[in-house]
């Protein structure tokens, strides 16, 4: 599992050792954001859509490729659609989303081709917050 941002900086080491990784966003957020997120004050800045996130994926998804290993993704980045799309534009290989929410996923990447996820997911990775990424 990878939930905290020393893992994903490490994952070209830990891809060595493992036959896949799973990333768990709703830690690695708290954690690369340093915020907590079930504080009823800065939950709702506690955004997997943040860059800083998003490059941790990357870095992940980067050094799994490089080992012919697969990635998943849980958490509650899976679930949203936008963030299926950039997940899925990263490389990510699975995504793991409860049940209500696989329709509207499904349905939102069936509509993009990968190239156009891949692009997407290029261009969040240089925005500046969470904000400029869901405005993509």
């Amino acid at each position: 599992m990878v939930e905290v941002p020393s893992a994903a900086i490490m994952a070209d080491q830990l891809a060595h050792e493992i036959a896949f990784f799973s990333i768990g966003t709703n830690d690695l957020t708290q954690y690369t954001l340093a915020m907590d997120r079930l504080h009823p004050q800065l939950a709702k800045q506690a955004d997997a859509l943040h860059p800083a996130v998003l490059r941790m994926i990357d870095l992940t998804v980067k050094a799994a490729a490089k080992e012919d290993k697969w990635v998943g993704v849980c958490g509650g980045l899976a679930g949203d659609v936008k963030g299926a799309v950039i997940l899925t534009g990263l490389g990510v290989s699975e995504l793991s989303v409860s049940v209500p929410s696989i329709a509207s996923v499904k349905a939102e990447i069936r509509t993009l081709s990968l190239v156009e996820m891949q692009r997407i997911a290029q261009k969040a990775l240089q925005c500046s917050n969470a904000a400029e990424v869901r405005a993509l």
